[in-house]
C-alpha cells in the first residue's frame, strides 16, 4: 500500500559553460511504493495505467506491477513473467530491464540484460524483446544486441526518444568493474572503465543499431568504482538533455543517484555538483537510493532503495516528482 506523500526540499546548483541552472525543488513518497524485493525498476504509461518492470526476483525472470496513478497503489501482479521464455544466448539471471514503445507501429520493446552462455564467463549481455502487449508474453530476440564481454560485458539498457530530432536511442552501461579490482562490486583498484554509452535505433524494429556507440559520461574521482544505470530526460523549457545514472557500488551505504546535463544529445555532459538522492535523504528513511529511471520529461522518477542500510537482499520500489527551472519551484 502506498500512503500520501510528504514533501522534502533539496535545490542542487550546477553548471555549463555560459549556463547556470538550479535543480528543482523535489518531491518524494514518504515510504516505499512498493515495500519488497523491486529491485531497478523501469516504468511506462499505457492507456492511464502505469507498469513497473524490476530485476528478476529468482522466481519471475522480469516481474511486473501497476499503478493507476504512478503515485499510490502498487500492485504486484502475482506469478507473473514479462519474459517468461528466455534466448538461448543466455543462462539467466535477468538485470534492469527497460521499456518503450515504437511510435510507428505500437510495438513493445523490452530491454534487459542476462548472463551470456557462450563465454561461461558470468558477464552480462544485453538483449531484446517484443510483444504486442505491454505486459507481455514477451518474445526475445535469438541473439544479444550488445555484449562487449572483453570490457566487462553490457547491462542497463534504457531507450529514450529524443523529442528534438525524434530519433530512438539506447543508453547503457559498459560493465568494466566485472573484471575485477577487489571490492564488493569489483574496480577498487579503479583500473576499468564503465562508461555510459548511447547509440540510435531503428525506429521500425527498436531491436537493431543504426550507427555506432558514442561515450556520454564515465566515472570520475567521486565515483568510486563505477557509474551505471542511465536514463535521459529532456526539459524542453530550458532545453537541457539529463543523464540520470547512479554511482559507487549498490552494495554500500555510498550508492546513490546522481546526474548530469547538456544542450546536446551526445554532450559532453557535466555533472551536478550534488547527487540527487543519498543514503540519509528524507529524514534518514532513504538507504542507498539508486537504479532510477526518469521520465522522458524529467518530470517522475522510480528508484530503489534498501530496505537495511548496507543491506541489498531487499531493495524496495520508491516513486516521486521532479522539477527543473531558474528559480523557486512550487509542488
Amino acid at each position: 500500500m502506498y500512503f500520501p506523500y510528504s514533501l522534502f526540499v533539496l535545490f542542487f546548483y550546477f553548471s555549463l559553460p555560459s549556463l547556470s541552472f538550479p535543480f528543482s525543488k523535489r518531491t518524494i513518497s514518504d515510504r516505499p511504493a512498493i515495500a519488497s524485493n523491486f529491485p531497478d525498476p523501469a516504468f511506462l504509461e499505457v492507456d492511464n495505467i502505469f507498469y513497473a518492470f524490476s530485476t528478476t526476483n529468482g522466481k519471475q525472470n522480469v516481474p511486473v506491477a501497476t499503478s493507476p496513478s504512478f503515485t499510490t497503489d502498487w500492485t504486484i501482479l502475482q506469478d507473473h513473467d514479462a519474459l517468461p521464455e528466455l534466448p538461448g544466448w543466455t543462462t539467466g539471471n535477468i538485470w534492469a530491464p527497460s521499456i518503450t514503445r515504437l511510435p510507428s507501429n505500437g510495438l513493445f520493446i523490452l530491454y534487459f540484460s542476462g548472463t551470456d552462455r557462450a563465454s561461461g564467463s558470468g558477464k552480462h549481455c544485453i538483449g531484446a524483446a517484443t510483444s504486442r502487449t505491454i505486459t507481455g508474453p514477451y518474445s526475445p530476440q535469438p541473439t544479444p544486441l550488445i555484449c562487449d564481454l572483453e570490457a566487462g560485458g553490457a547491462i542497463d539498457a534504457s531507450p529514450f526518444h529524443d523529442p528534438v530530432s525524434g530519433t530512438l536511442y539506447l543508453t547503457w552501461k559498459i560493465d568494466g568493474n566485472s573484471l575485477g579490482g577487489g571490492g564488493p562490486c569489483g574496480n577498487a583498484d579503479s583500473k576499468h572503465s564503465t562508461p555510459l554509452r548511447i547509440a540510435p535505433l531503428d525506429p521500425q524494429t527498436g531491436t537493431s543499431f543504426l550507427g555506432p556507440a558514442t561515450t556520454l559520461l564515465d566515472r570520475g574521482r567521486y565515483d568510486g568504482p563505477l557509474i551505471e544505470a542511465p536514463s535521459l530526460a529532456y526539459y524542453a523549457p530550458e532545453n537541457l538533455y539529463l543523464l540520470f545514472f547512479s554511482s559507487n557500488c549498490y552494495k554500500t551505504k555510498l550508492y546513490d543517484t546522481s546526474y548530469a546535463v547538456s544542450r546536446q544529445i551526445l554532450g559532453p555532459y557535466v555533472k551536478a555538483k550534488k547527487p540527487l538522492l543519498l543514503s540519509g535523504d528524507f529524514g534518514g528513511k532513504l538507504k542507498s537510493p539508486g537504479g532510477a529511471e526518469v521520465s522522458a520529461d524529467a518530470g517522475r522518477i522510480m528508484f530503489h532503495a534498501d530496505r537495511k542500510a548496507g543491506d541489498a537482499s531487499v531493495r524496495e520500489m520508491w516513486v516521486g516528482e521532479l522539477r527543473v527551472g531558474k528559480g523557486v519551484v512550487t509542488i
